[in-house]
């Protein structure tokens, strides 16, 4: 209908967000015309704010909506060990685990041919720049088990090579609850490959 342009434009936009189809984008819009007048506002604020309050942190690049950031400023974490991930997202994975300590560094992405993502896209300088200055004893590179982290990882370890750290890379494996016959082949050699002793 073309004097709907207002929900035609919502739906466009919400089409943008990814995983969001067409029809998804639809029911959301729709949905919207329900909520009431002060439940929009907090969302556009909520949308206003997303990009004038959080910004990268500039010492590890990990969103943040203060002057550094809470994993940086927190003095009780392992300053000999840092991890390197390819997205803020990650860093909120591994901590939602409690299984990890140390420091941390965010890419904001990964070594990509087809994404158009090269050296000087991602946030390697400031990482080299912290391992010079920093007394890491290991940096766990823990880019994603695709063909474009391991491209990543692949080019940290070559660049760390020059450094005194001992670099380690996440171990790949079964899912856990998961059955043999489900498993694909590069994840089963993968873990054959890190076997250990028990």
């Amino acid at each position: 209908m073309d004097n709907l342009k207002s929900l035609d434009n919502l739906i466009e936009n919400l089409y943008k967000l990814p995983g969001v189809g067409k029809k998804s984008a639809e029911r959301m819009a729709y949905s919207l015309l329900d909520f009431s007048d002060d439940d929009l506002q907090d969302i556009a604020k909520s949308i206003s704010e997303l990009k004038s309050k959080i910004h990268f942190c500039p010492i590890c690049g990990m969103i943040t909506d203060i002057d550094g950031c809470y994993i940086c400023d927190d003095k009780n974490r392992d300053e000999s060990t840092l991890m390197v991930v390819c997205y803020p997202k990650d860093v909120m994975s591994i901590e939602k685990s409690n299984c990890f300590n140390g420091q941390y560094h965010v890419l904001n992405g990964e070594l990509s041919i087809s994404k158009g993502m090269d050296v000087e896209g991602l946030n390697i300088d400031s990482l080299l720049s912290r391992v010079e200055k920093s007394n890491f004893k290991e940096i766990i590179i823990a880019t994603n088990p695709t063909v474009d982290g391991e491209t990543t990882s692949a080019y940290l370890n070559k660049l760390l090579q020059n450094y005194n750290v001992n670099v380690t890379r996440l171990a790949y494996g079964l899912q856990i609850g998961g059955n043999l016959d489900y498993v694909d082949p590069l994840t089963l050699s993968k873990a054959l490959e890190g076997r250990h002793k028990i």
